[in-house]
């Protein structure tokens, strides 16, 4: 029988390519994760460091980078990043060479409370802590606050935050104990008592057209309470 030595060499050719793939790809799965790639998004990255995100990347008791490719559970790396109150959202990746990469999102502040406790609410309406990196310059909250019953001071300054001109100008935000609200301004030492956030757009529109008025005619430090609780009119108290 005449051996044809084609197929031979074939049925060599396909087992050593066979042989070479399952080394490399076992080879690819036993290789230790490199030092993680951490991007942070958007404008808002000045809370959180890449040193805290790398610590985060833990699984089994152990850093990522001192485990195989083929043991590591992004899933569970993700849930571990967005388990930080600082961090919005975060995604990981890997690439089919080993290289770990993580996308993250910080929260953004939008008050910072300071009653029993100091921490920060974000555009979210929650809990964000102090950072020890960076203080955001966003209104102080004061008075009769609970963590757990954030809602009024939020809406408040959810409105704060989203309209310029009272950005730039109130610097602190009070909740009273029976949940009305008052504030206070940049330059000025009087008390704006704004009541309930019912009709807020009109008391608003009131504060803004008093304060105008009074900048103008330079009388702004006449006073020491302004009342926007009717929403049809505005009552002053003098010194």
């Amino acid at each position: 029988m005449r051996i044809n030595y084609n197929y031979i060499k074939i049925i060599v050719l396909l087992l050593v390519v066979g042989g070479l793939f399952a080394f490399s790809n076992h080879r690819n799965e036993v290789r230790k994760i490199a030092e993680p790639s951490i991007k942070f998004l958007g404008e808002n990255k000045l809370f959180i460091t890449e040193a805290t995100v790398s610590k985060l990347l833990i699984q089994n008791q152990r850093p990522v980078t001192e485990q195989p490719k083929e043991i590591i559970d992004l899933n569970e790396l993700e849930i571990a990043l967005n388990s930080n109150p600082m961090i919005k959202e975060a995604e990981v990746f890997m690439s089919v060479n080993g290289e770990l990469s993580a996308e993250i999102e910080q929260k953004r502040p939008i008050a910072r409370v300071n009653a029993n406790a100091s921490y920060y609410i974000d555009d979210e309406g929650s809990f964000m802590p102090l950072s020890s990196n960076y203080a955001a310059r966003v209104p102080l909250v004061t008075g009769n606050i609970k963590k757990n019953a954030l809602e009024i001071v939020f809406q408040f300054a959810k409105a704060v935050d989203e309209d310029e001109f009272l950005k730039k100008h109130i610097i602190e935000i009070r909740q009273n104990d029976d949940k009305t609200i008052d504030f206070k301004i940049r330059k000025s030492d009087f008390l704006v008592h704004l009541g309930t956030l019912n009709k807020l757009e009109k008391k608003i529109n009131n504060f803004k057209a008093f304060y105008q008025k009074g900048l103008k005619d330079k009388i702004l430090d006449n006073y020491k309470v302004v009342n926007l609780k009717f929403d049809k009119q505005v009552i002053c108290t003098k010194k």
